[in-house]
């Protein structure tokens, strides 16, 4: 017996609204009942944390949490579909189990991706668990005669707080620590009390649609720094000294310097006194506004140069670095790790661009060539900002210019030398009057966006578009309010997630004064249940602000056909082996 999943034309990543389409291949050596063949296609974003020798800044008491050196962990099932592929969902309910014979045997299945992530959706969560659709849903006998499929525990997920955002990419970017992982799973159901179920996964990639751009316009942000050199010494006009040599018998041999022709000089040429007045220029870096990064993308950049002071002295740009610095957040239950990684886009020394010529004028701004990163794409390791229930990425840019007061020495800024923006020796044995005075400047934007390149259609942003601009859903019931706003669930974690909440003991919505025998029935059927929605009285259902945003997904339902063909895809290595096993400690 073998089992293994084909999926057909799988591109190197899935995204969303993508429909993935494959076979279930069961080989058979000999004859086999099977009761049905369940298809799963889940997501996982998985933390696990150690807790610090000293948990008194979680603000939890120790009571409730474990001792120091443990670790707890957190898991969302940010995706979560079953399918059917045998047998057919059009098959009698009541039908037995199905003897397959020995030889090849192929099972189609289907799905398609959505667009936000599912544990957010706590009512259907709330649903999810045991046994489904017993003795309909999956026909034949399986354990003790029971019918239907074995799916998660959904009302686990209820313990952890959530968002309602887009599916976010794979990403195992720290072992042990986090990861967030994509798989199909096939389950064969072989009724009978001593027979296993046969289970095989497959791990694939993801990479979500970027969030609908802003329109085009001429704004910019910037991180700008002005600087000035030092004063440099003038250079001394006393006859170079020499070394007094005594004879023998005590008379001075020093020769005496010649008389200058013409009398006493004073050489105070208008160079010299210019070059007392330091050059001051105002470095800025420029991005488009809102500053957005495209992956697999070369970075929109501009550095300009504005002059501030007369002066005659030449600035040059000796070496530019360009570092992209995304910080990871990793949320598990109430402690919170940040980690931080680092990619240098661009390192370039030996530079000698003017950025300052004697004869501009002050406020003459000048544009440098960007020759030097326009042409360099951001790494296929960088994946694109995303924020999900446990886990967040953003991203900050740094750019680092050296500029040199002179005519910079090209030479010794090669690739050997000490430092990043050249080697401490290079000027050993120079007249230090003649060395050119270099200046560093780092240039920060501390919080810019990374799209992942995939544009949304055209047809789902106008669906977002109107959804927004919605109106609030008007309430039936006479004793509603239209203003009344939903009660706010207890116990919101201080360093939760914008937009997040944590549902815990069931709040139930006091009763009305004045009630219809409608509402009446609905109240006690709120009470009856195990996990009521946090509604008004007289309210049948949350306003559409409140509720998830499900409008685009059932745009999204309406969409056939390949949104974004393979080929226009770019390269993604987000995670390094999407069938590895996972680094995560075992939950004990």
């Amino acid at each position: 017996m073998s089992i293994r999943i084909a999926l057909e034309n799988p591109p190197e990543f899935y995204t969303n609204l993508d429909v993935m389409k494959g076979h279930v291949v069961v080989t058979l050596s000999r004859h086999e009942t099977v009761g049905a063949i369940i298809v799963k296609l889940e997501g996982e974003s998985r933390t696990a944390l150690g807790i610090p020798n000293d948990n008194s800044s979680t603000g939890v008491p120790h009571r409730e949490m474990p001792s120091a050196g443990d670790i707890i962990y957190e898991n969302h099932k940010i995706l979560y579909k079953v399918a059917q592929a045998f047998p057919n969902e059009s098959s009698p309910p009541q039908a037995g189990p199905i003897t397959l014979n020995p030889g090849q045997h192929h099972f189609p299945f289907q799905f398609k991706f959505p667009f936000n992530n599912s544990c957010g959706n706590t009512e259907a969560m709330a649903k999810i668990g045991g046994v489904v659709n017993a003795g309909g849903f999956a026909p034949g006998a399986g354990l003790f005669g029971l019918g239907g499929i074995r799916v998660m525990d959904g009302t686990k997920q209820l313990m952890y707080a959530h968002v309602t955002k887009t599916l976010p990419p794979s990403f195992t970017g720290f072992p042990g620590e986090a990861e967030i992982r994509y798989y199909v799973k096939v389950t064969i159901q072989r009724p009978g009390l001593f027979k296993e179920n046969w289970r095989y996964q497959i791990g694939l990639k993801f990479l979500p649609i970027e969030p609908p751009r802003p329109p085009k316009n001429n704004q910019e942000a910037y991180a700008r720094r002005p600087f000035a050199f030092a004063p440099r010494t003038p250079p001394s006009t006393a006859p170079p000294s020499t070394k007094k040599r005594t004879s023998f018998f005590g008379r001075s041999n020093t020769p005496q310097p010649p008389a200058p022709v013409g009398g006493p000089s004073n050489t105070s040429s208008s160079t010299e006194v210019n070059l007392a007045t330091p050059p001051s220029i105002e470095m800025s870096a420029r991005l488009p506004h809102p500053a957005i990064l495209t992956c697999n993308k070369p970075i929109p950049l501009r550095l300009l140069a504005k002059k501030l002071a007369p002066s005659n002295g030449e600035v040059y740009l000796v070496a530019v670095q360009i570092d992209l610095i995304g910080k990871t957040i990793v949320r598990c239950q109430d402690l919170v790790n940040n980690e931080v990684n680092r990619w240098v886009i661009v390192s370039r020394q030996g530079l000698s661009i003017p950025v300052s010529k004697p004869d501009d004028a002050v406020g003459t701004e000048v544009v440098l060539p960007d020759a030097i990163w326009n042409n360099v794409p951001l790494p296929n390791t960088v994946m694109p900002s995303f924020l999900t229930c446990n886990l967040s990425r953003e991203y900050q840019l740094e750019v680092k210019i050296g500029l040199a007061w002179g005519k910079p020495d090209n030479a010794s800024h090669g690739p050997n030398s000490s430092s990043f923006f050249g080697g401490s020796n290079r000027h050993k044995g120079k007249n230090l009057a003649n060395i050119p005075q270099e200046i560093h400047l780092p240039l920060n934007f501390s919080n810019v966006q990374v799209f992942s390149g995939l544009t949304p259609p055209a047809e789902l942003v106008e669906a977002m578009r109107q959804g927004r601009t919605r109106p609030a859903r008007k309430q039936t019931s006479p004793n509603s309010r239209p203003s009344q706003q939903p009660q706010p669930q207890p116990n919101i974690p201080p360093q939760g997630v914008a937009s997040s909440s944590r549902p815990a003991a069931p709040v139930l919505p006091p009763r009305p004064v004045v009630s219809t025998p409608q509402q009446q029935q609905q109240n006690d059927a709120s009470e009856a249940a195990l996990y009521p929605p946090q509604l008004q009285p007289g309210q049948d259902a949350p306003p559409y602000d409140d509720a998830p945003p499900t409008y685009e997904e059932a745009m999204a339902e309406e969409m056939t056909g390949p949104v974004f063909p393979s080929t226009a895809r770019p390269a993604y290595s987000g995670v390094t082996d999407e069938n590895a096993a996972s680094s995560l400690p075992e939950k004990n």
